[in-house]
């Protein structure tokens, strides 16, 4: 008789250094720690400030989209921020970068999860890198000078350093984070956050309302990346 080499059927392989997809009940497990790290209070400051750099970042790339590049970028140590455009960002341009903001982190959250239901693992670190790297030629005196270094230099780090298995388990968290952190901040802030305030006086719209689109949004978010997370895995 005859051995037989190569891959069992229906068993995933990869080259050397590739990244598989978790198996759905453990991309469950992870997204009920993530939750537990974004709802309980002494730990969710571990990654507020990584949602705060989603929120500005999306103002800034979807300023720059619309033709109106972003004059500076601040993140301060309380987990808050700005981003400053040019006196002529105006109008619909204007409303929609406003609304973008708390959108942010779910939306770079959906993006993550997308490049892992299509087999990209090892992208979402690297796009989360280079991300980084261009918020940080926006950063002006501030925290922010501090904070998206040492993101920066984490990510990398798990890069260089995460194996069997650990990179995959910090992508898939990072997704979830992103996802559930973008739910948690529009609740948080709701009909009070300063961007409600600036598209109420721009469209004469309520606050209320702003703040509902991003609720809905944020947990449609949540609802579509983890389909794509859990039963695509």
């Amino acid at each position: 008789m005859h051995a037989m080499h190569g891959p069992v059927p229906g068993t995933h392989t990869a080259p050397p250094g590739a990244l598989l997809p978790l198996p759905g009940g453990e991309v469950a497990l992870i997204g009920l720690a993530a939750l537990a790290v974004v709802m309980i209070p002494f730990l969710w400051p571990l990654v507020e400030h990584f949602n705060v750099m989603a929120h500005e970042g999306a103002h800034a790339v979807t300023g720059s989209l619309l033709g109106s590049s972003p004059s500076g970028v601040v993140l301060k140590a309380d987990a808050t921020g700005g981003t400053s455009f040019p006196p002529s960002m105006r109008g619909p341009r204007a409303v929609t970068t406003a609304v973008i903001g708390y959108l942010g982190p779910s939306l770079f959250g959906l993006f993550a999860a997308k490049l892992i239901e299509t087999g990209r693992i090892a992208a979402v670190l690297e796009v989360a890198i280079i991300l980084l790297v261009l918020l940080l030629f926006l950063i002006r005196q501030s925290f922010g000078m501090v904070s998206v270094p040492a993101a920066i230099a984490l990510l990398a780090l798990s890069i260089r350093y995460s194996h069997d298995g650990l990179e995959e388990v910090i992508v898939y968290g990072m997704t979830w984070l992103l996802l559930l952190s973008g739910v948690r901040v529009a609740v948080a802030d709701g009909a009070g956050a300063s961007d409600a305030h600036v598209l109420s006086a721009s469209t004469h719209l309520p606050r209320q309302l702003w703040a509902m689109v991003w609720i809905g949004g944020t947990l449609l978010a949540v609802v579509i990346g983890g389909k794509w997370l859990i039963l695509k895995s």
